[in-house]
């Protein structure tokens, strides 16, 4: 279900400052041409923490009308201060959703234990499979490998987007053996390709908004082997995905898609700041076909 690459999708606004619609819909349906095999809507990316309720339905629900249209999984982000907010959030999803994003709530740090006893007690009541988001450095709670193994033997645990800041120890540990139909996705766009290489499903990427075939056929390229084409490929994607988190993400990227004509405006909610013209001009130049 999860294999392949996945885009968390960037939420538009107008000039008003208002939620773009149609500019989510038209780069939801561009990602999905281009051979993405799913949307991520309402991650960090897409700035979930600025949307309102009402904002966030918007989305889903433009994401849901695109993916049912093609055939892709929708998977969206779902997050709550505790376990009990966030299994009402999980039964608020509607129709169309197809799994669900979850973190450990960010500051509590309830150490490893309490991580189990959170995505368990989840897993018993989401009515969709869920990936368990694994991000360290946003939410203060690191994750090992093991615990994310036991984690993955739930039916209803599908997979983990792994986003530690890098290639750590307890990567290569879970991708050495992973449960069955536990699927592991890179989370950090930079370090994609090693990730891939060592046997990653694939990836939710920020950077594939952009060159998006070129992404697709990086991971079609490590999964059948080919390391000759694969090698070359991840350094220049790699290129990218740096240029594009230069500064705070989505900031860049959308600053590339506004000078491309996908989206409206460059903007970003506070407290988030629109990008540098010198940080867009270089991920223009390297986002180029």
């Amino acid at each position: 279900m999860l294999r392949g690459i996945h885009v968390p999708l960037v939420t538009p606004f107008t000039p008003e400052g208002e939620v773009a619609a149609d500019a989510v819909e038209k780069l939801a349906g561009q990602v999905l041409d281009e051979g993405a095999a799913g949307l991520v809507a309402l991650g960090t990316t897409g700035e979930v923490a600025a949307l309102d309720p009402e904002e966030r339905a918007l989305v889903v629900e433009t994401c849901a009308r695109v993916c049912a249209r093609r055939g892709a999984l929708l998977t969206v982000g779902v997050s709550g201060s505790d376990t009990r907010s966030t299994a009402r959030e999980l039964h608020r999803l509607p129709s169309g959703v197809g799994a669900a994003l979850v973190t450990v709530p960010s500051f509590l740090r309830p150490g490893e234990r309490g991580v189990v006893a959170h995505v368990e007690a989840l897993a018993e009541r989401t009515p969709v499979p869920l990936v368990i988001y694994h991000i360290p450095y946003r939410t203060g709670q690191p994750v090992s490998a093991a615990t994310l193994r036991r984690l993955g033997e739930h039916p209803m645990v599908a997979g983990v987007k792994y986003a530690a800041g890098g290639l750590d120890q307890d990567a290569i540990d879970l991708l050495r053996e992973p449960p069955e139909g536990f699927a592991v996705l890179g989370g950090d766009d930079l370090f994609i390709s090693p990730l891939l290489a060592l046997g990653a499903a694939g990836g939710v990427l920020a950077s594939a908004h952009l060159r998006t075939r070129e992404f697709v056929a990086l991971a079609d390229a490590w999964r059948a082997g080919d390391a000759a084409r694969a090698r070359p490929l991840g350094h220049r994607l790699a290129g990218l995905s740096a240029a594009l988190f230069a500064e705070p993400n989505p900031a860049v990227l959308k600053g590339v898609l506004h000078a491309r004509g996908l989206v409206p405006t460059p903007d970003v909610r506070l407290p988030l700041l629109p990008a540098s013209p010198e940080a867009v001009a270089r991920a223009v130049a390297l986002s180029a076909p």
